[in-house]
């Protein structure tokens, strides 16, 4: 991060009054544009924006001022950029900023890091649902009154002797006025933007009747469109009801995860046992745990022994066994033991907020292909309402229906035009794949990652800690005559005694197991690719591979043939040397992961090929390689030359995801196209990832690219309909079948299909939730 960044703020923004996916682009578009703003991402499935600004030219008081100008309400938390979610401790009540049109209240309460951004979008699903209530009682009157009642046979004369066209003045009215105001509002903040949306089309085709009948009711005709403006209406309140619905429903998987914590915790202060709220939880604190009961924070047990549920955190499925010293982890569940554990993570930093907080953050990112999809309803809301222009000219002009009939496909022709199901196509499945990836273990960090993954057809896998367990152990000891196993395991031990490698630790930890003493060398220097030298009681000792010898200028002749059968097996054989000759050999096998094989198989099962990338010796990779099944091994490669040798297979052609978990796998995790990186591995390794898999099993890649495959489909299915729909329905709607077959689409059922659509896109982004994530052979959402 350069100096500049780190000077810049993130606001939370939760918009209220913003009701559709075109404006919610708007919206968007504007916050990026302002004087001090960096970056800003709309999540289109909560209506919660996050803006990156620099307090030195703006701040989220001025945001708000600026939306509220614009007539929207909104709530503007301030929050770094790894916390910035709804729910976390990190965000501070007080800091919330006044509501821009002083009817919402800020973050006052997160107990159980509810998601308090959801208050809005649920206010305005139920506001838009009560709208609907009223508009419907007062619309079915109307209707039946008007020449639709008269045609299934309701012939009664309205009411108090009123001419039917004055019935429905008085009636459609408060209809139009009151319940289409939130079209009629949202249209005419675009327009003052210089914009058109979605609900400009809508707002089109309800005050194009309604002014229309006006009109024609105080010049005294009879026939007016009450009937026409009051059920599209009704009826796009209602679809909007549903599609509003649907959307913030794709959030549900995110909305599990955050009540996965308690409300409170039982933490043990100056030997008394309290309950305090969770957010008072601190960093040392001895918390409290009894059988069926959550784990509140992430912590080390301090005593006791239990075992834990973490299925909903890992997908394992068989609760783990925890005594002193193990990890435990916020919102797992304890099982029948009881124990006491020490707090090391609380608040935003627990696993389970940065869970949360990767999954929001993936959720309000936008991948490409919703930039094309955002332009492309631009220009389709000006098609509508060019067609609408085109028909009532067209019928008014030329045919012999009456103006009547031209208004009335000139308004099903605007009003049918959909792109709310264009700006909904691509988030809405995304929102759904990223959660129900999060479900299985898996993590995206952004939508760019998960459609990235899509396209992989080559994994390559880092063997150590990936494939293999991480944990290798000494197997044999190989003195070359005239020395003994105990001098070359010593002095090796010696040699490796400050390295950190896996290799390292296995050897010092061998002659530990001896009951020797392993004192550090007097000087040590490490040699990447080749191993150690070091100064062992005045001796200069050499413990590496044979490049390393053979570097020194000692002669290894005698020791290759043991080193090769030794590789033949699966074991990393290391050279020993002391004063320029050699000693022997130290053999140290890394047990493969038992899920390792059916991994590679499942990869293969959908088409995709599996590599393994690997520092050691080709007879040892090809051992391994055989145990697990892996296409192509790549072997002897220096830990700086594996991103050399990913770009190699991209020159290629290949698209490649690198599997690793270990600091000396971030650059080759940085070049792949998808850096997977596994979820125990070191922090630079996950940083540095796309892709986080929570489980240490290199199955769940499989599930990965599955997950992200099944999302692109489900992008290209709704993107299709979305282009179909308005292709075919506008010319239907402006009456083009009324010659040949009398057809005409009134403008109620126009408002109907546009909101069908909508929904449609939404359900068939929902279906990505058959997916399970412990079923290998997992069934297309297609």
């Amino acid at each position: 991060m350069g100096d500049a960044d780190l000077t810049l703020t993130v606001t939370e923004i939760d918009l209220s009054d913003c009701w559709c996916g075109t404006e919610l682009a708007e919206v968007e578009r504007d916050l990026a544009a302002l004087p001090g703003v960096d970056s800003a991402h709309l999540d289109r499935t909560r209506s919660v924006a996050h803006v990156r600004y620099d307090p030195a030219l703006t701040d989220r008081r001025g945001i708000a001022a600026t939306l509220a100008g614009r007539g929207y309400g909104c709530v503007c938390v301030d929050c770094p950029d790894s916390c910035c979610q709804p729910g976390h401790p990190a965000v501070d009540p007080a800091d919330a900023a006044p509501d821009a049109d002083g009817g919402h209240q800020g973050h006052e309460d997160h107990e159980g890091h509810g998601d308090a951004h959801a208050g809005h979008g649920a206010a305005m699903v139920r506001d838009m649902f009560r709208r609907f209530l009223v508009c419907a009682v007062l619309t079915v009157p109307i209707v039946l009154y008007s020449p639709i009642g008269h045609s299934v046979g309701f012939t009664a004369d309205p009411p108090f002797g009123l001419p039917m066209a004055w019935f429905g003045l008085i009636l459609g009215t408060p209809v139009v006025l009151w319940g289409g105001w939130i079209f009629i509002s949202s249209a005419w903040r675009s327009l003052r933007q210089g914009e058109v949306t979605m609900m400009t089309l809508i707002a089109t085709g309800i005050l194009v009747a309604y002014v229309y009948s006006v009109f024609a009711t105080f010049a005294g005709a009879e026939d007016v469109f009450f009937e026409a403006a009051a059920m599209l209406t009704t009826l796009s309140l209602i679809g909007h009801w549903l599609e509003m619905r649907s959307r913030y429903a794709t959030g549900r998987a995110v909305e599990a995860l955050l009540s996965l914590a308690p409300p409170t915790a039982r933490v043990r202060r100056d030997g008394t046992e309290t309950e305090v709220p969770l957010e008072q939880v601190v960093t040392g604190d001895v918390v409290v745990v009894r059988p069926g009961e959550k784990v509140p924070v992430d912590g080390t047990v301090l005593d006791g022994a239990s075992h834990v549920d973490e299925s909903m955190i890992s997908g394992e499925p068989l609760p783990v066994a925890k005594t002193a010293g193990s990890p435990v982890v916020g919102g797992t569940i304890n099982t029948t033991g009881a124990f006491t554990f020490t707090a090391t993570a609380v608040g935003a930093d627990t696993a389970l907020a940065r869970i949360v907080a990767m999954v929001r953050n993936a959720q309000a990112s936008k991948a490409p292909a919703q930039r094309l999809a955002d332009t492309a309803g631009k220009y389709i809301v000006y098609l509508a309402l060019g067609s609408g222009i085109v028909t009532f000219l067209a019928w008014a002009l030329i045919g012999d229906e009456g103006v009547g009939f031209a208004i009335t496909a000139a308004v099903s022709a605007v009003v049918i035009a959909c792109p709310d199901a264009l700006a909904l196509a691509t988030p809405t499945a995304i929102t759904v794949g990223v959660g129900q990836g999060a479900r299985g273990g898996v993590l995206f960090k952004n939508a760019t990652a998960l459609e990235a993954t899509a396209a992989i057809d080559t994994v390559v896998f880092d063997k150590t800690g990936t494939l293999t367990e991480g944990k290798p152990s000494v197997t044999d000891v190989v003195p070359v005559p005239g020395v003994d196993e105990e001098t070359v395991l010593r002095l090796a031990a010696r040699a490796d005694q400050p390295s950190q490698h896996p290799l390292a630790t296995a050897i010092v930890g061998a002659a530990e197991e001896r009951g020797w003493t392993v004192e550090p060398p007097s000087a040590f220097d490490s040699v990447p690719g080749y191993g150690v030298t070091a100064t062992v009681d005045d001796r200069r000792v050499l413990l590496g591979n044979a490049r390393l010898l053979e570097r020194e200028g000692v002669a290894v002749q005698a020791l290759v043939a043991q080193a090769d059968r030794l590789a033949a097996d699966g074991k990393t054989a290391m050279y020993v040397a002391a004063d320029g000759k050699p000693l022997g050999l130290v053999a140290v096998a890394d047990t493969v992961r038992a899920s390792a094989r059916a991994a590679v198989a499942e990869l293969h099962h959908d088409g995709v090929t599996a590599v393994m990338l690997t520092g050691d010796r080709a007879a040892t990779a090809r051992a391994v390689a055989r145990g697990v099944g892996v296409d192509e091994v790549i072997s002897d490669v220096l830990p700086g030359d594996k991103a050399e040798r990913i770009e190699t297979l991209q020159r290629g052609g290949a698209k490649v995801a690198m599997v690793g978990d270990g600091v000396n796998d971030a650059p080759a995790l940085a070049r792949a196209e998808v850096g997977i990186a596994i979820g125990a591995g070191t922090d630079v390794a996950v940083e540095t990832a796309d892709v986080v898999l929570v489980r240490d099993d290199p199955a769940d890649v499989a599930y990965a690219l599955r997950i992200a495959r099944a999302v692109r489909r489900k992008i290209k299915q709704n993107l299709f309909w979305a282009a179909i729909y308005n292709l075919l329905a506008i010319p239907v709607a402006a009456g083009a079948l009324y010659p040949s077959l009398g057809l005409v689409l009134r403008p109620e059922w126009a408002a109907l299909l546009m909101s069908a659509s909508t929904i449609i896109v939404t359900f068939n982004a929902l279906l990505l939730r058959r997916m399970d994530p412990r079923r290998r052979a997992a069934p297309s959402a297609a």
